[in-house]
């Protein structure tokens, strides 16, 4: 068996590997990206193989998202990023995971 089928064997699943890089705190680069379920200058929300993803920061902008590869770029003053439970993620729309 090759290693790649052991490695998807061993932890359940087919996702392909998602990569988060940071440069300076003002470009974010995400892989493994799905669909952008809003944005705005203060936030960005991402739906991602692993769930939901969100960057919050100032005069943030997505310069480029490509769903044929599966990547985003966002530019701004970032000030953080985290996912949301991916379970609680696929559940109900967007406000209910956010407020509920």
């Amino acid at each position: 068996m090759p290693a790649s089928d052991e490695k998807k064997q061993a932890t359940g699943n087919n996702r392909k590997p998602q990569n988060i890089i940071l440069e300076n705190r003002d470009k974010l680069t995400v892989s493994g990206v799905l669909n952008v379920e809003s944005f705005n200058d203060e936030s960005v929300v991402i739906d991602t193989e692993l769930g939901l993803l969100i960057v919050r920061g100032q005069e943030l902008h997505i310069n480029r998202l490509n769903l044929d590869s599966s990547e985003l770029i966002v530019e701004g003053n970032i000030i953080s990023f985290e996912y949301i439970d991916e379970r609680a993620s696929r559940k109900g729309g967007f406000f209910s995971r956010m407020f509920g």
